[in-house]
């Protein structure tokens, strides 16, 4: 008998550079089956960048519809006006998941690193080149989306079964 599939979006916010990746699971198999960037110009005004993160967003979770959305938790930031404008690209993409019921489960960036490289201090290139490897991908492979699919691939590895290791859905 086989697993039923559990689908997981991973996504990376950003103002400009909204990363995504969509994660299958199937028993102990995880592929990939959508990636990309929400990319908006640095020309385009505040509130097309956050229009075009939440139509993307919207239009992801109807054509996958994932059982879970994966982000990265909120970060600390000495600049108030760049932690503010993320949590404004953070506040579309939840605001979308609550709309279309989805739950969201937010990790934190060591974790996500542990999960996909099994060090928490691994650099941007080791996490992309295991996204490569663990979803045996080829081509290019943008950052933002490598660290979309390792936000979806962290959620993957808490479904464990080990209760404590689930994170609370925000």
């Amino acid at each position: 008998m086989r697993a039923p599939e559990f689908h997981v979006l991973g996504v990376d916010t950003s103002l400009r550079s909204t990363g995504f990746g969509v994660v299958s699971i199937a028993g102990n198999k995880v592929s990939a089956l959508d990636y990309g960037v929400l990319a908006t110009p640095a020309s385009r005004p505040h509130t097309d960048c956050l229009r075009t993160i939440s139509q993307g967003i919207s239009a992801l979770l109807e054509k996958w519809q994932p059982q879970a959305v994966s982000i990265e938790g909120a970060f600390f930031s000495k600049n108030a006006k760049t932690a503010m404008i993320l949590g404004e690209a953070r506040g579309a993409v939840i605001a979308n998941c609550a709309c279309h019921g989805v739950d969201v489960y937010e990790y934190a960036p060591r974790r996500v690193k542990q999960a996909v490289v099994g060090f928490g201090g691994a650099g941007k290139e080791q996490v992309r080149s295991m996204m490569r490897t663990i979803l045996n991908l080829t081509g290019d492979l943008p950052e933002d989306a490598s660290d979309a699919l390792a936000l979806a691939v962290c959620h993957a590895h808490s479904r464990s079964g080990h209760a404590a290791l689930m994170p609370k859905p925000i």
